[in-house]
């Protein structure tokens, strides 16, 4: 297979609502994957390291959401732009139905579509972020950091926030925390970080009166796996208790030593439990 790299995977999308861009690898059924939130996110940075084994049995197309500084931005909170940019993409490809993969929001995300869309999601995976807190304090520490990064970015507090997002602190190299700072800190996307993450877009969406998107998770028709890291600090895992009950037929997988990244910090664990579970066949 040819080099996976950040150009050669690299494609536009032009919709009415402004570009899309993506990256897209390999042949075979569509694997749409979505990336988290965070300084500096994107969806390349979430699973590049991933690709070439997906890349090896789907069509692996890789989102990039609006108002995080790749795709071209749109006026509204990024959380609710998401899905909307996910019927427009898919629908700008000619994709009828296909597989998702999301990590936290981007897990959010693929849920509230396959609720919406029921018939354009054969499989869903999320990776920690998805439900709520039972047990533990909410915000969770991580999310309290990314907070206090988005309120006030410095380089420190980037750091502090990048080791609450793992296990191993070794992950958090020198290059992670350059490509993050350089992208966080970039004007409209620090604006719209800080229309997720400020502590007054915190309380704004615990006081909104429309419904949570966890209330409504047993609607869900496509066979969910729900993946997690033991030790996540940003999303602890007993918010994994309610989707694991109320998705019908869900299954749970929590990886040890793993914290929110589990793609990245336990990938062929990861890999191997989301392979089996894509490719099992359908139930009679």
């Amino acid at each position: 297979m040819t080099e996976l790299s950040y150009e050669s995977t690299l494609r536009e999308l032009r919709t009415d609502r402004g570009v899309l861009r993506y990256h897209e690898a390999g042949a075979g059924p569509p694997l749409l994957m979505l990336h988290g939130s965070g300084p500096g996110v994107t969806g390349w940075r979430n699973f590049r390291g991933n690709l070439p084994v997906f890349a090896e049995r789907f069509r692996c197309l890789v989102l990039e959401f609006p108002g995080f500084g790749v795709s071209d931005p749109v006026d509204e909170h990024p959380m609710v732009a998401a899905p909307a940019a996910v019927r427009r993409f898919l629908d700008g490809l000619g994709v009828e139905r296909a597989d998702v993969i999301g990590n936290s929001m981007g897990g959010i995300v693929g849920a509230r579509f396959a609720i919406s869309d029921p018939d354009r999601v054969r499989r869903l995976v999320t990776i920690g972020g998805i439900g709520r807190s039972l047990f533990s304090p909410s915000p969770g520490e991580g999310i309290n950091l990314l907070i206090e990064f988005t309120e006030d970015p410095t380089r420190e507090r980037l750091v502090a926030w990048l080791n609450s997002m793992v296990h191993d602190r070794s992950l958090v190299t020198e290059e992670l925390i350059e490509e993050r700072w350089a992208h966080a800190t970039e004007p409209s996307t620090l604006a719209s970080a800080r229309k997720m993450y400020s502590r007054k877009a915190i309380e704004a969406a615990a006081a909104s009166a429309e419904p949570p998107y966890w209330a409504m998770l047993h609607r869900i028709r496509a066979r969910t796996l729900i993946t997690w890291g033991r030790d996540d600090r940003v999303s602890p895992v007993d918010m994994a208790l309610l989707p694991m009950r109320t998705i019908p037929g869900a299954e749970l997988h929590v990886f040890p030593d793993c914290g929110h990244w589990a793609m990245i910090e336990q990938k062929e664990a990861w890999e191997s439990a989301v392979l089996a579970f894509l490719t099992r066949e359908e139930r009679s």
